[in-house]
């Protein structure tokens, strides 16, 4: 194999010498010149016909070789002024030869009427082939219905303390003609905190529906509207109503559930507007069992659970869901806070929060100033708000405050809800951590399924 290679090589690389060894061959022996010869010095034998020339291997390609490729230099393409305008149209199609392109934007560099063609027709390209999607945003229609609900004006006006309410469930409701049958059987988890920890309970979309049915039903029988479990509950408490509901059902909860869930959320609205108007809404109270609420903290608590209980299914089923408006959500933060020293002195009573220092663990006077915690809520729907730690019926004070608490709007509605551990809620805290962790917790357990 290496004599070959050797001889290929000299035959590659002397191939114009040939001619001239074979002619100086051939003046020695008179004719024409023997290659068998010139290896071992013999001569030719006379007479005796010569053996034929041997044929030389083909050339191997200089890509084969592993040699480094030639640098090709193209020069470059030279176009007049008319061609290269006429090819402005297809520069800005990406449609030119690589050559073409060169020219063209080496061009577009020196004239200025070319580059201000190269630019419109640019433009125009890119409202051909728009790169962004045709389908519509899947929040449009959120946004138009949040649009519609805070500029239309409802045909039966209701309360303030109602609209929270009526515009939570139509929001919902408008969630729920967006699913398919399929995702009412979605897997929800509902959440919520009793004592010092979280609790949960599995259920579907259909079932969390079924929930608000039941709970709402309570409104219903304060305000003399038909109750949807007939008496069937062993307790009139929002958890014992949902599961006598959920056992009444002789087949999975499904999309049939959304009907009568959606009339009667009509009916109380109708009802508590007109009940409004005879001035009988301040004396009438919503039994939950083991505490009671005026009417008008009952419909904010039902816009409250509506808008919680929606962002669960939301996020079962991935559909976009956004907070309520700012002023529905700060009535919904106020009733919270106003909530908070009747349940912290509960939790008191129940070993689950520190006793008053020494100092003061006496009952403030009902109206007068105790310590109180500030509490700051930021973002939409904000405010602040002065807890009294020591009495429900004391009043909170900026002079006798012992603890500030900063928190987001939203976020302080997902502690009160059980969605958000009470460890960490808080954005800002300063002061007593004792009282500090006394609220945040209260906050958490008024959650409840």
């Amino acid at each position: 194999m290496n004599g070959g290679v050797e001889r290929f090589e000299g035959f590659d690389k002397h191939e114009g010498q040939a001619g001239q060894e074979g002619q100086e061959a051939g003046d020695g022996s008179g004719g024409r010149g023997d290659g068998g010869g010139r290896g071992d010095g013999g001569g030719h034998d006379g007479g005796k016909a010569l053996p034929p020339p041997r044929i030389p291997l083909p050339r191997v390609s200089v890509e084969d070789s592993g040699l480094p490729l030639p640098e090709t230099v193209s020069a470059p393409l030279v176009l007049e002024h008319r061609v290269l305008k006429a090819l402005l149209g297809a520069w800005a199609l990406a449609a030119c030869s690589a050559e073409e392109t060169v020219a063209v934007e080496e061009h577009l560099g020196a004239c200025g009427s070319c580059a201000d063609e190269a630019l419109r027709l640019r433009d125009a390209v890119g409202l051909l082939h728009a790169e962004e999607s045709l389908d519509l945003d899947p929040a449009l229609r959120t946004r138009v219905l949040e649009r519609c609900l805070t500029r239309r004006a409802p045909r039966i006006p209701v309360p303030d303390w109602t609209a929270p309410y009526d515009a939570e469930a139509a929001r919902l409701d408008a969630l729920l003609r967006d699913i398919g049958d399929a995702e009412w059987h979605a897997p929800v988890r509902l959440r919520w905190f009793e004592g010092d920890g979280p609790v949960s309970r599995r259920t579907t979309v259909a079932g969390v529906i079924a929930h608000l049915l039941s709970v709402d039903g309570l409104v219903a029988q304060a305000l003399g509207l038909d109750d949807p479990l007939d008496g069937t509950a062993d307790a009139p408490t929002p958890a014992a109503r949902t599961e006598a509901y959920w056992r009444a059902a002789h087949f999975p909860l499904s999309r049939g559930v959304r009907g009568p869930w959606r009339e009667q959320s009509h009916d109380l609205v109708r009802t508590v507007a007109f009940t409004k108007q005879s001035g009988l809404s301040g004396k009438l109270y919503v039994p939950y069992g083991d505490f009671e609420l005026p009417l008008r903290d009952a419909m904010v608590d039902r816009a409250f659970e509506c808008w919680i209980h929606a962002e669960d299914i939301a996020d079962a089923v991935d559909y976009p869901y956004e907070p309520p408006a700012p002023r529905h959500l700060h009535r919904m933060i106020d009733l919270a806070a106003r909530m908070l020293p009747t349940v912290l002195a509960e939790r008191r009573r129940a070993g689950l929060a520190a006793a008053p220092p020494r100092q003061t663990r006496h009952l403030v006077p009902a109206g007068s100033p105790g310590r109180s915690l500030r509490l700051e809520i930021e973002g939409i729907g904000g405010g602040e708000w002065l807890i009294p730690l020591d009495s429900p019926a004391a009043v909170g004070s900026a002079d006798h405050a012992v603890a500030h608490v900063a928190l987001d709007g939203v976020e302080f509605c997902r502690l009160a809800a059980g969605h958000v551990s009470p460890e960490e809620a808080a954005a800002g805290q300063d002061g007593d951590r004792e009282a500090i962790r006394d609220v945040l917790f209260a906050a958490a357990s008024m959650s409840r399924m």
